[in-house]
């Protein structure tokens, strides 16, 4: 069963608040349901190319096709932080999931677009 804690989040918080600073982003890390660590990433000089709305979800890898070269390299280190640790024995093809916890990067939300600051 997926589970996250508040204290894993206090361990890995500093290197990701490491990372948004070197991109100049502005966002926060929140944990959901005891099960996924979020990161909520609110405004930046990247263009992440958000959809009409103002807002984009990455839940699953990064489409490596859709991003500049600096928001996929900003969007790997910190998927890669996120997962440090992690472990996905899924099988997809039986409906079975087995992972140590869910990521979820939120960029801008439903109420509250990512702002572009350039």
């Amino acid at each position: 069963m997926a589970y996250f804690s508040q204290t894993q989040k206090k361990e890995i918080a500093p290197t990701i608040r490491k990372i948004l600073k070197q991109y100049g982003l502005k966002g926060s890390i929140a944990v959901e349901n005891y099960s996924t660590l979020v990161i909520n990433i609110r405004e930046g000089n990247i263009d992440f190319d958000v959809n009409e709305r103002g807002y984009n979800v990455i839940m699953h890898p990064i489409n490596k096709n859709k991003y500049t070269e600096e928001a996929e390299s900003c969007l790997l280190k910190l998927q890669k932080i996120m997962n440090q640790g992690n472990h996905d024995n899924s099988d997809y093809m039986t409906d079975y999931y087995d992972v140590g916890w869910y990521t979820t990067i939120n960029i801008g939300s439903w109420e509250k677009p990512y702002v572009l600051k350039k």
